[in-house]
């Protein structure tokens, strides 16, 4: 055993010495390729960006990160008299944003959209031999997230499926931001201040798929999610969609929820905000409320009016879920009615049921085949947002969360292999 540990210990050696070597090799063909053409300065002058004109200024190298090692390159630096910027018009050409090859980008933004900057650049490093360190990482990663924001608001290709109902779940969920972004605003600390922003999602999904009890699940794969930190309040004067609402026609437009025919429904929590882009957005819809968020409170309610520890609270409490179940919201109703008088949350429990009481048919909407809980969003709001921006020690800012959730949303909606094709065809990206 211990001959066969030796020898494999050597392998393993000679192996990693073996690729050094020749991805340096490929890296100095690669360099020597792109070198010999000099055509990029071969005009005297070429249009600036900023519409000026741009005069050959001589040539200048710069390393570059690609995939089989770093690549020093020679390239036509043309400086504007106008704007005084100066630029290199190969690396336009060839995608060596941010000093990296396409392909770095793309590792990079696919292990950044997953793990935290630090892990991504020890797993670069670890399997491809892609040294960036994790600000680097970060900084790369957030400019591809960036640009994946800007691709989804421009982009809508719509994913046809046949399904004739569509269901649309929203909800939000908290991050915890840097000091700098919470200024000024309330939260739930005990001075009044917030720690955190709400990142706001939207899941849309199919469920002709029938479980084991009879109810209706979601179709495996047909689940894509879209979120951002922006506001679902109207702009102005109430007469536009809110920002928020404008990003859920996106999604709803990609997966061809306005086909005619098409049944939408909408499931959230109780938040005002979600019914308010729902009727923005989908003139006929079904409303749902979650469910399980019902039961919450009639369970927080129960403790309330029985204790915490007392057995009672649980037995009314699951009385009063089978009444939800079987649809006759007016035995809850009359069930809370008879400790409204003494308690505040009884109250504001009641006027919750009120408020939704269209909401919360659910004997007649599972009749109708209907998913009844917001879980596939909820859950997405777990797994897309806060596996990857609620990990120990994050702090975010507005702008490097919304890159990296957009990331996370393309990669987990199985969109980012068509971002990359899309970026290819505009470029003539090298690896």
């Amino acid at each position: 055993m211990a001959t066969l540990s030796c020898a494999s210990a050597d392998f393993e050696i000679i192996e990693k010495s073996l690729r050094s070597t020749a991805l340096q090799l490929m890296a100095t063909l690669l360099a020597r390729h792109l070198n010999a053409d000099t055509s990029d300065g071969e005009a005297p002058t070429i249009p600036c960006p900023c519409g000026g004109e741009a005069r050959l200024a001589g040539r200048r190298g710069k390393e570059f990160v690609t995939a089989v090692d770093v690549v020093r390159l020679d390239r036509a630096y043309y400086l504007c008299s106008d704007c005084g910027a100066g630029f290199c018009p190969r690396d336009r050409q060839l995608g060596l944003d941010d000093s990296v090859s396409p392909t770095v980008r793309r590792m990079t933004g696919l292990t950044a959209g997953q793990l935290s900057f630090e892990r991504s650049s020890e797993l670069l490093r670890e399997l491809a031999e892609v040294r960036l360190n994790a600000k680097r990482v970060e900084r790369v990663a957030e400019a591809v997230g960036r640009e994946i924001s800007d691709d989804e608001q421009q982009v809508i290709e719509v994913e046809s499926c046949g399904a004739q109902t569509i269901f649309v779940g929203i909800d939000g969920t908290g991050i915890p931001m840097r000091s700098s972004e919470c200024v000024g605003r309330k939260g739930k600390q005990a001075d009044g201040s917030a720690k955190t922003r709400e990142v706001k999602a939207v899941a849309v999904w199919t469920a002709q798929s029938i479980n084991n009890k009879g109810l209706p699940m979601r179709d495996e794969g047909s689940v894509s999610y879209n979120a951002a930190i922006e506001s679902a309040t109207c702009g102005d004067r109430d007469t536009l969609p809110s920002v928020f609402a404008r990003r859920v026609e996106r999604e709803a437009r990609r997966r061809d929820v306005y086909r005619p025919g098409r049944r939408v429904v909408v499931i959230g929590d109780g938040a005002a905000w979600i019914w308010n882009v729902a009727s923005e957005l989908f003139a006929e819809r079904i409303e749902i409320l979650d469910l399980f968020h019902v039961k919450e409170h009639l369970w927080d309610v129960a403790k309330v009016i029985f204790g915490a520890d007392s057995d009672l609270a649980g037995q009314w409490a699951d009385n009063r879920c089978d009444e939800l179940d079987r649809g006759d919201i007016a035995a809850v109703k009359d069930a809370l009615q008879r400790h409204a008088e003494h308690h505040e949350a009884v109250r504001k429990c009641i006027q919750y049921i009120r408020n939704n009481e269209s909401r919360m048919q659910y004997d007649r909407f599972r009749q109708m085949g209907l998913c009844v809980g917001s879980g596939v969003v909820e859950a997405g709001c777990k797994s897309v947002i806060g596996q990857r921006l609620k990990q120990s020690g994050m702090f975010w800012t507005v702008r490097g969360a919304n890159a990296i959730i957009a990331l996370r949303c393309s990669i987990e909606s199985n969109r980012f292999d068509d971002f990359w094709e899309r970026r290819a065809a505009a470029g003539n990206d090298i690896k």
